[in-house]
């Protein structure tokens, strides 16, 4: 039996380093992620395989959460992936305050350090408007439900020191800080920046071409 394990091991070790090296690259360096929900629309839909540069922030162990060095802090408007404690899930959602901030939002109008931020309307039909929201010089797209929802007013808040305050795009229909609280730092596993790949769930999963190496 050994020296068929032998022989196995010596006939496929470099399938094996290979799959290793892929594990750690995933792991520490860049990965792809589904994204099954629509908390994030209109700027990451249903079906997208999104990029995710893991060295954005930190270079870490591999498979762990430790940090050997502190490349940046997500800034806002950057669209950050976590390994949610309080939802226990892993997570894509638009930074919209850093520690220190203050923030409230009143029918989904945000005023962030005392300054109210703009909103263009680009469409709206019966239930659902979408629009321009300028984050201070970040422009993006968000969508709200027109008759609001629970979601879309909360008291002035101040974000705590190494956390974050993260909202979907789809306002009124994200579990984001508002249902998790801040997030914090150490959570914070990477930034996304494209769409990789896109799939239509509702037409028999046929790629979106047109969704492919889209920047978000």
């Amino acid at each position: 039996m050994t020296k068929k394990l032998q022989e196995f091991w010596q006939n496929n070790k470099l399938f094996f380093l290979f799959i290793s090296l892929m594990l750690v690259f995933r792991s520490a360096v860049a990965d792809w992620n589904e994204v099954p929900t629509g908390s994030m629309k209109p700027t990451i839909v249903e079906g997208d395989r999104i990029f995710v540069n893991k060295m954005a922030y930190d270079l870490r162990v591999p498979f762990t959460h430790i940090s050997l060095v502190k490349i940046a802090d997500p800034a806002r408007s950057d669209i950050i992936i976590f390994d949610s404690v309080a939802s226990d899930k892993k997570l894509v959602k638009r930074v919209i305050g850093i520690p220190g901030d203050v923030i409230s939002m009143t029918n989904n109008v945000l005023t962030i350090n005392g300054q109210t931020l703009s909103y263009q309307p680009t469409k709206a039909d019966v239930k659902l408007s979408s629009q321009k929201e300028n984050l201070l010089g970040n422009i993006h797209s968000i969508n709200t439900k027109k008759e609001g929802s629970s979601l879309s007013s909360f008291s002035q808040v101040t974000v705590p020191d190494n956390q974050f305050l993260v909202l979907g795009d789809n306002r009124d229909n994200s579990a984001d800080s508002r249902v998790i609280g801040f997030v914090p730092r150490a959570e914070i596993v990477g930034q996304a920046k494209n769409v990789i790949v896109s799939l239509n769930y509702e037409n028999y999963y046929l790629p979106r071409s047109e969704r492919f190496f889209q920047a978000l």
